[in-house]
């Protein structure tokens, strides 16, 4: 990924925080079969190893994991957000008509090694973590006790576990840095009054940090 310097952010906390955040992921892997991709909800322990521990469960059915060694490098993508920037929204524009559009984002690239975990225990800690995080937001969470224990049982034995150890993270926030203080408030805001409230609030955190 290109990366200019003022669009860089290389803090692992706030990587950390962005996977936490929005852990539905892209893996991307190159086994056997050539390139491949799969989208996956990943749980995060920044604890583990330096960098941290990626852990997922992907069907049986999917060939990923007869694709890949263990060993292999792979890359997980994290989308926090992205949006269109119309250069009508730059007061700079207006005066010197020079602006044209852009599309802004803020993403990670996790590079590791991957390793199948393909055992029942491993598997069953990964659905029953990721289960307890997402629904905890739910007035009724669901628990995997709700389900008849053959039925559970069944559908762990149909999924396999991956983990990867986590040995590079290159983040990427593009929030118009590159251009004067008022655009990028202007642009914050319109973008936050159509709705694209993370990037919106995101640039004008950025336009006060710079204006401070």
């Amino acid at each position: 990924m290109y990366v200019p310097a003022h669009f860089d952010e290389s803090r692992t906390e706030v990587l950390h925080d962005l996977i936490l955040q929005h852990p539905f992921g892209m893996l991307v892997t190159h086994g056997a079969s050539g390139l491949d991709a799969n989208h996956i909800p990943f749980e995060l322990d920044p604890r583990q190893s330096q960098m941290g521990i990626l852990k997922a469960h992907v069907a049986r059915a999917n060939p990923v994991w007869k694709d890949i060694s263990d060993g292999d490098e792979v890359m997980v993508i994290f989308r926090a957000a992205d949006a269109y920037v119309s250069p009508n929204w730059y007061p700079s524009k207006h005066e010197f008509h020079k602006q044209v559009p852009t599309w802004n984002y803020i993403v990670v690239h996790a590079y590791g090694r991957i390793t199948i975990r393909d055992d029942e225990r491993f598997v069953r800690g990964v659905v029953a973590r990721l289960t307890r995080t997402h629904e905890a937001a739910q007035a009724s969470p669901w628990k995997m006790t709700d389900s008849a224990k053959e039925d559970i049982d069944a559908m762990l034995k149909a999924i396999v576990g991956l983990e990867i150890d986590i040995t590079r993270l290159v983040g990427k926030s593009k929030l118009s840095q590159n251009k004067e203080v008022r655009d990028m408030r202007g642009a914050g805001e319109a973008l936050k009054a159509q709705g694209d409230q993370l990037i919106g609030d995101a640039m004008l955190t950025c336009a006060s940090a710079r204006s401070n």
